[in-house]
């Protein structure tokens, strides 16, 4: 039996509600919340009782296919760059360079340089170590410099390529990629320096960091080694090294993909090496080489030091998996299709439509990527029959790309990464981070309107 629109849209309000009071309310831990939830809404949307599990593990699977190996290895790393006492150092340089008042903004700025070829869970996950230290030596919480960082990473991946939602978008309405660029990277300028602003604003309110994340902060650095017990600590330019050679691995598989033609061997060669999980693994060995060797640390030492890195991330593992369980259901259980359809009939401008079709959907299932293909899927006759120019359907196609930007809460993985590094509870990451990626989305998204203005 087939069920209303009306009706979907009352489960996915209800379920949303009933996982903010089983996280926020009634303390029931995120992962199992999420699970449980995810079964609830699987079964009152009809979804065949034989299809509910397999649905639940295609959901995980498909999330942790990616998130898992990511965040485990980049733990790993940013662990050894931790306790050989590296972070420390970078920290203090560049704030001895830079004064305490300028980091936050140079960490932004940075932020929205590496995030341009970087996937945006795999760029924060590298830079968690730094943040910390930064926040270390500065005395503050790690949301102060964390919230305006993860922002407009998360900018710049929904609306530059090459990353895969805008992407995609743009070979659906057959839109032309550098105008996108050009105009992507036009918007994110400003909005790194609203980002900083904000969350500013935000991190007026003292938040409490989660009991976990707190003891993981609380003991960074505290078990680094000093002069005592090895011969020197590691140099900055071994510790950017370490950060900024996946970077470069990563940045130069997307050129090649961008530049080469399909089948190309050495465009293969170099999407192999540029995989973030290949890319990781090369930081991990340079790691070896640049802190294990000069420190001296034993076998013992050394696994002592990686397998520490692996409780924490499995919390985070866990949790972003469920993430994806729930917002897999509310796909399968056609909650998205029917919003945007019953969006799609209310006669707003294209360019405003295509951003609020965009953004309910990610509200709905948590996929930026998703909200941004299947809005570009759904508007993709009326833009191509409607006879704009190329920089026209380009500025549509970013309009659509800012929609997946806002809203970003419980049933998206992005959400629980960001919180969980960053000691968030439930609640004070959609005061927080939500709010920051919303408000990003909204001038985003006015930003591209005044260029459409501009260019008609």
């Amino acid at each position: 039996m087939s069920i209303s629109t009306l009706a979907l849209l009352s489960i996915a309000g209800g379920s949303i509600a009933l996982l903010l009071v089983l996280i926020i309310r009634l303390q029931v831990h995120a992962f199992v919340a999420l699970m449980l939830v995810s079964l609830l809404v699987a079964l009152a949307t009809n979804i065949p009782v034989a299809e509910i599990i397999p649905t639940l593990i295609a959901g995980m699977g498909g999330t942790l296919g990616s998130v898992a190996i990511l965040v485990a290895l980049g733990a790993m790393l940013g662990r050894m760059i931790e306790v050989s006492g590296g972070a420390n150092t970078l920290a203090q340089r560049f704030t001895q360079i830079l004064g305490p008042r300028r980091v936050p903004a140079a960490l932004t700025a940075a932020a929205l340089v590496l995030s341009i070829p970087v996937f945006f869970d795999v760029g924060f996950i590298i830079l968690i170590p730094i943040i910390y230290g930064f926040c270390k030596a500065a005395g503050v919480n790690p949301v102060k410099y964390g919230l305006p960082v993860a922002g407009i990473m998360l900018a710049t991946h929904v609306v530059v390529p090459p990353h895969p939602g805008i992407v995609g978008g743009a070979a659906v309405l057959s839109a032309d990629v550098g105008w996108i660029t050009l105009i992507g990277l036009a918007t994110c300028i400003p909005l790194a320096f609203l980002a900083q602003y904000v969350g500013g604003k935000l991190n007026r309110r003292d938040y409490v960091m989660q009991p976990d994340a707190e003891a993981q902060f609380r003991k960074f650095g505290t078990d680094a080694s000093t002069p005592s017990t090895s011969s020197k600590l590691p140099s900055v330019a071994a510790v950017l090294t370490l950060i900024l050679a996946p970077l470069a691995l990563i940045m130069l598989g997307t050129t090649g993909a961008t530049l080469l033609p399909k089948g190309d061997s050495l465009r293969n060669l170099m999407s192999f090496t540029g995989a973030p999980v290949f890319a990781l693994m090369v930081a991990i060995g340079l790691a070896f080489v640049l802190l294990v060797r000069p420190l001296g640390w034993t076998r013992t030492r050394t696994n002592e030091v990686m397998e520490s890195a692996l409780p924490a991330a499995a919390t985070v593992i866990l949790v972003t998996g469920a993430g994806g369980v729930f917002a897999k259901v509310l796909t399968v259980s056609g909650i998205g299709t029917a919003l945007s359809q019953a969006l799609a009939g209310t006669g707003l401008p294209l360019i405003l439509l295509g951003f609020v079709i965009s953004l309910a959907l990610r509200a709905a299932q948590g996929s930026a990527t998703v909200a941004i293909l299947t809005t570009c899927g759904l508007l993709a006759e009326s833009i191509n029959g409607g006879g704009y120019s190329a920089l026209q359907v380009a500025i549509l196609t970013v309009a659509i790309g800012f929609g997946g930007l806002g809203l970003s809460h419980v049933n998206d993985s992005g959400f629980w990464i960001v919180t969980r590094y960053l000691g968030l509870s439930v609640a004070d990451g959609l005061r927080s981070w939500t709010v920051l990626t919303t408000i990003l989305g909204l001038a985003g998204f006015l930003l591209t309107w005044l260029i459409w203005v501009l260019a008609s």
